[in-house]
């Protein structure tokens, strides 16, 4: 069964206060997002492996490390998760960046995937989906099971906030999948919004409500 962190770190619980602030206006909604993504991709990359390099200070020689293992992918879910790029890129300049859109079939109701463009080496990098709610988990589901019919088994989902019933079905379906978000909320209401949230991220990033 994959992990699931939470992080409680006093900045990340802070910023996210005024995220919630219905008050709250887009451009520091915007701000928040990348900053709290920043903070957040900081621990998720705690693991990372490292190799031992020799560097030439301008002293003497030592013994330093750098990143070794598989290179880092970041694929944000459309149109939300695109909040939480600048904030990751900030960190990891290097990552490759992907995007995956989907949408629901209003006969079905289930996910159907519109766009996808992953890097070319995808399948040999440690993926972050990053999408700032997690509610049903029916979309972040559906984006992994996408992008694992890619070749693709190195994934780790990152969410700003979770309900209970979005972690449980991402256990359900992708057991093999860590999640990482900075708060788990009580439940969801009767529209699917998590309680107590706050609102519709992608409306309050893009200003479009």
């Amino acid at each position: 069964m994959g992990k699931v962190v939470v992080f409680n770190h006093p900045l990340i619980q802070h910023k996210l206060s005024i995220m919630r602030d219905k008050n709250t206006g887009t451009k520091e909604f915007r701000e928040l997002l990348s900053e709290i993504s920043m903070l957040m991709v900081f621990e998720v990359t705690r693991d990372l492996e490292t190799e031992a390099v020799e560097v030439e200070t301008p002293i003497c020689k030592c013994t330093c490390h750098v990143l070794s293992g598989k290179k880092l992918g970041i694929v944000p879910i459309l149109r939300a998760g695109l909040g939480m790029v600048d904030g990751v890129t900030s960190l990891i300049p290097n990552a490759k960046v992907g995007h995956i859109g989907l949408y629901r079939d209003p006969k079905t109701l289930k996910p159907v995937e519109y766009y996808c463009k992953l890097p070319a080496d995808s399948e040999n990098r440690e993926l972050l989906i990053l999408d700032p709610m997690l509610a049903t988990g029916g979309s972040a589901s559906a984006a992994i099971n996408f992008i694992k019919q890619r070749g693709c088994n190195h994934i780790r989902l990152v969410n700003l906030i979770a309900a209970p019933e979005g972690i449980a079905r991402i256990q359900k379906d992708h057991p093999d999948v860590d999640i990482y978000v900075a708060a788990q909320d009580e439940r969801l209401n009767e529209h699917g919004y998590i309680v107590p949230g706050l609102g519709d991220a992608g409306d309050r990033l893009f200003g479009t409500k």
